[in-house]
């Protein structure tokens, strides 16, 4: 039987997107983004000279400060800080602008669910807002094991809290790529087949994993589409009466 969600949806159905870029008027480069009733906004300053302690001065620098909605930082709060710069540096082309800092703000807004892959999704609007070279797009979705053995995507704070064990997942998402082709393997794999980020929690076997992978890769391409469409140049109003 089919697990009954408390929206309504379907367990492959995400919750509705929204994203906007350029939010903020003193930073570099912005964004929000909504799953739901998550909201993260990012806000990014950088390149800025000089790299942070213990970095490799031959590479750009990713620095990421997580702000909780109220509160003060936790231990939650700086694993997310690692796994986000990790994240952030596998898209970067770190080797054009070496010996700098780039400094991405996460600030949460509501966290009703799924709260880390919506904060990766609005870092990476907020870094092509920014205009920081990246080797291609990401795309995080969280997909949850319910007791009974069902995968369920993009939960609400709720449902996280009643599911045995969920993983984090950020897919790349190169229709094209700046790169050679060589070049486009993620973890050894071509693009289309990689993952950039796998973070678990809880007791999930090998095949439960695989299924999560599975459904997550093939809920990415709507959220792919989505982020696409989300971060093409904004045209003037009145272009298509110029002339």
């Amino acid at each position: 039987m089919e697990i009954d969600r408390l929206d309504g949806r379907t367990p492959n159905q995400l919750r509705p997107l929204a994203c906007s870029r350029n939010v903020l008027n003193r930073a570099h480069g912005s964004a929000s983004w909504c799953q739901g009733d998550t909201k993260v906004l990012v806000a990014v300053y950088g390149p800025k000279a000089g790299t942070k302690k213990n970095e490799n001065p031959e590479k750009a620098c990713i620095e990421i400060i997580w702000k909780p909605k109220t509160g003060q930082s936790g231990k939650l709060e700086r694993e997310y800080e690692m796994i986000l710069k990790r994240t952030l540096q596998s898209i970067c082309i770190l080797t054009l602008n070496p010996n700098t800092t780039t400094s991405v703000i996460i600030q949460v807004v509501n966290d009703d669910g799924a709260l880390l892959p919506c904060a990766i999704n609005a870092a990476c609007a907020a870094l092509v807002d920014a205009g920081i070279p990246l080797k291609h797009l990401a795309v995080a979705i969280c997909c949850c094991l319910a007791e009974s053995g069902y995968v369920v995507l993009d939960p609400s704070k709720l449902e996280e809290q009643k599911m045995k064990a969920f993983a984090y997942l950020v897919f790349p998402n190169s229709v094209l790529s700046i790169l050679p082709e060589e070049q486009l393997q993620v973890g050894g794999e071509p693009v289309e087949h990689g993952i950039i980020t796998s973070v678990t929690q809880g007791a999930m076997s090998v095949d439960d994993y695989l299924h999560c992978l599975e459904r997550g890769r093939a809920a990415t391409a709507k959220m792919s589409a989505f982020l696409r469409k989300s971060l093409q140049p904004q045209l003037p109003i009145d272009s298509s009466k110029a002339g």
